[in-house]
């Protein structure tokens, strides 16, 4: 049995419980309090039958994982930490794409790396690859309702400007928790959407001074017209896999519809890196040079990034 939400039956998942505001000192009770959301939760997968679901929770259980937000209605979003968030020089935000639920949020297709899960722990294995020590914490960041990829949804960018609110909340957030961090936005597909949204709508802010580096990968478009309008003084990076079907989407902004100009385009003007020769899954595989550009991106690293 699929989960009833959105099928015209009531949600069985509960509201997200009330948790403190972000804080050094509030931490360890969000955690506790979202990983016992996430244990009653499992228990309705459980009761209706959700098994993909049941499965995917299970996984958030497992000892060391921490959450800093939990919603199981719908799709759902979820918020984990990797690293120390507190004590962390870097802080890496990775905002996934479409079809992105829950029960997507650690494996699809057979690819880990692709999902939310997956993608941060693999940033953070890159980034311990090169010291053990490496100053970095990575946040898997699914705290917007993605649309799906066959939806009229992801030509426009209504379900991104309500994730960008969502983003920048979190970050006011990160920076309660964490001011002398600097950050670096890993954006992904309809998530580079998200990120665009985020800079180009909301006010400058402390928060979003601590923003770095914003790195934009097989994505359709941020409704920006150039990366100077979203900038400020944030480097803004551009990739590409060679077979990523991306590469045939029109890149037209009209009445509303399309997502804007094309990021790796020169005319754009973002710093192009070397996305290898991955399709649109594929930008944080092992040992690919997309992943080993957008770690070093992660880290501040601008110097070693590959040029594409």
């Amino acid at each position: 049995m699929l989960t009833t939400a959105g099928t015209g039956h009531a949600d069985p998942y509960a509201a997200p419980v009330p948790v403190p505001v972000m804080a050094p000192s509030t931490l360890d009770v969000r955690f506790a309090a979202e990983r016992g959301a996430i244990e009653r939760a499992l228990r309705t997968a459980q009761a209706v039958g959700d098994a993909d679901r049941g499965r995917a929770l299970g996984a958030f259980l497992r000892p060391g994982r921490r959450f800093l937000y939990f919603d199981p209605r719908g799709g759902g979003r979820a918020i984990e930490v990797i690293g120390d968030i507190t004590r962390a020089r870097r802080v890496a935000i990775l905002v996934p794409g479409a079809d992105t639920t829950l029960s997507a949020f650690d494996g699809r297709g057979g690819k880990p790396w692709s999902t939310p899960g997956g993608g941060a722990r693999a940033v953070y294995a890159q980034a311990r690859s090169l010291s053990p020590s490496p100053g970095l914490a990575v946040v898997a960041w699914l705290g917007y309702a993605a649309p799906k990829t066959f939806s009229g949804e992801v030509l426009t960018d209504d379900r991104a400007s309500e994730g960008a609110g969502k983003l920048r909340h979190f970050m006011a957030g990160l920076h309660r928790v964490n001011p002398g961090a600097s950050v670096g936005l890993l954006c992904h597909s309809y998530g580079s959407v998200v990120c665009g949204r985020a800079a180009l709508d909301g006010p400058d802010t402390a928060a979003w001074r601590q923003v770095t580096d914003i790195a934009l990968y097989g994505s359709p478009g941020t409704t920006a017209w150039s990366a100077s309008m979203l900038s400020g003084t944030a480097r803004v990076w551009a990739g590409r896999g060679a077979t990523d079907w991306m590469e045939d989407v029109p890149h037209v902004r009209v009445f509303g519809l399309g997502l804007g100009a094309d990021p790796v385009s020169p005319a754009f003007g973002a710093r192009v890196f070397d996305a290898g020769s991955g399709g649109h899954s594929d930008y944080l595989a092992p040992g690919s040079p997309s992943l080993r550009n957008l770690t070093d991106i992660a880290l501040g690293r601008a110097s070693s990034v590959t040029p594409g």
